[in-house]
């Protein structure tokens, strides 16, 4: 089968182009089956033709690592676009969200708490629309744009419902978000913020997904987490890239992060992997550790199971609605990268997310939504298993804000932290404050 390739530039690198990407020969040589290897030609394609498999990106793995070094990327400006020698774009977009290039943060408090001696937290809290989606979707939309795709939609769970809208509208194109009608009303606000249509659908995560590959289809719409997949998933290998150079290039021991559908799971570990087959950094060993909520926990129950048959999950019952994918489609990847790994999938109780949320605000100042909350304990639990050992470098990803699902750290007080208001005179407030000593 013939492969589509990207062009090679028809100009060369001036003085003006210090620091910025130069291809000198095409990197993205099409799209493989994660199953079975076929190779198909580049294009708005999601499924091998013959198995039915994932499709994937597939890059010339010579090319990236002639072309890149850590020099060039750290002359660029910040953002996931300093990478793009790893990511399925011809050069970076001239228009769009500032997305990526979040910090990474030592958790000197947090750490102790959870007998982790060297705690990190990749606070991706701070993106443009406030969660990780954005690097996903950024990837996504500058793919549909050359496709020549004029409007984007998604199936989403709440984070991705916002990223869709707000790069949509600073890309000028119509937004469509298909979304589960119990959705928090936070997110749906966020959504129809940005201007895009939310079509609120009668049941599940899965049964939104459903429908989105047939709208897709009899659409053309470009659907990020559909038709566009492919792409889509390779913006989350830049948590990766963005955790090593923050790290003086290199790999941390551990890496804990939530799973939903889990292809940002597994693509941590490809990013990983791709700098260290460039020469960016040292190959060495990386234990996974991914969270999920205990009602909705198909791959955790899995893993706990020593199996990669991953059953579905019908009716999700969690507080967690950003990971509540029944049906995981890396489900059975992320058990695999577990257990290669010596890694751990972990079950985590709403009670135990709830708790997570108060702790990483109140002990490292950030506010964090029930994802990263199932995150945090993941941790903690990871630790008391046994899979997180005495002195281990800990990276531990948030990967959405806590103004998202401003309810959830409440679970499991006995009453609010609000207290009731009183007079404005000090004897009023001396009188509040020693009823509370």
């Amino acid at each position: 089968m013939t492969i589509e390739t990207a062009p090679a530039p028809t100009t060369q690198p001036t003085a003006h182009d210090a620091g910025r990407p130069v291809m000198a020969a095409p990197r993205v040589v099409g799209l493989a089956c994660r199953n079975c290897g076929r190779p198909e030609p580049l294009g708005p394609s999601y499924v091998c033709s013959a198995c039915f498999g994932p499709l994937e990106v597939a890059y010339d793995k010579d090319v990236v690592r002639e072309t890149v070094s850590r020099e060039a990327i750290e002359a660029r400006p910040p953002g996931l676009w300093r990478y793009l020698e790893f990511l399925p774009v011809d050069a970076p977009p001239t228009h769009g969200l500032r997305v990526g290039s979040t910090p990474l943060i030592p958790a000197e408090r947090l750490g102790p708490a959870l007998q982790i001696e060297s705690l990190w937290l990749k606070d991706d809290t701070r993106n443009p629309t406030l969660s990780f989606k954005d690097r996903a979707v950024a990837v996504a939309a500058a793919r549909a744009r050359q496709f020549g795709i004029d409007t984007l939609a998604c199936a989403s769970t709440g984070n991705l419902a916002g990223a869709t809208a707000g790069a949509a509208a600073a890309l000028g194109m119509p937004a469509y978000v298909f979304i589960p009608a119990d959705l928090e009303p936070a997110k749906i606000d966020h959504a129809l913020a940005y201007g895009a249509t939310v079509v609120p659908i009668e049941g599940t995560y899965d049964d939104v997904n459903r429908l989105c590959l047939e709208v897709a289809d009899e659409t053309g719409w470009g659907f990020v987490n559909v038709n566009l997949r492919p792409f889509y998933a390779e913006g989350s290998k830049t948590l990766a890239f963005e955790i090593a150079e923050s790290l003086g290039w290199r790999s941390p021991d551990v890496i804990v992060a939530p799973i939903a559908s889990g292809a940002m799971f597994t693509k941590l570990a490809k990013g990983f992997g791709e700098l260290a087959d460039a020469g960016l950094i040292e190959r060495r060993p990386i234990r996974f550790v991914g969270g999920q909520p205990a009602g909705c926990a198909p791959v955790a129950t899995a893993w706990e199971a020593g199996t990669t048959d991953v059953q579905p999950v019908r009716t999700p019952e969690t507080i967690v609605r950003s990971l509540a994918i029944g049906n995981p489609a890396d489900g059975r990847y992320s058990v695999e990268l577990a257990n290669a790994s010596a890694g751990s999938i972990e079950a985590i109780p709403d009670e135990a997310t709830a708790a997570a949320i108060r702790q990483v605000a109140a002990l490292e100042g950030i506010f964090s939504e029930t994802a990263g909350g199932v995150t945090v304990a993941a941790a903690d639990a990871a630790r008391k298993r046994g899979v997180i050992r005495d002195g281990d470098e800990v990276v531990a990803l948030l990967t959405g804000n806590g103004l998202k699902t401003p309810d959830a750290r409440l679970l499991g007080l006995e009453e609010g932290t609000v207290a009731p208001s009183i007079r404005p005179s000090l004897s009023a407030f001396e009188a509040w404050l020693e009823s509370r000593s």
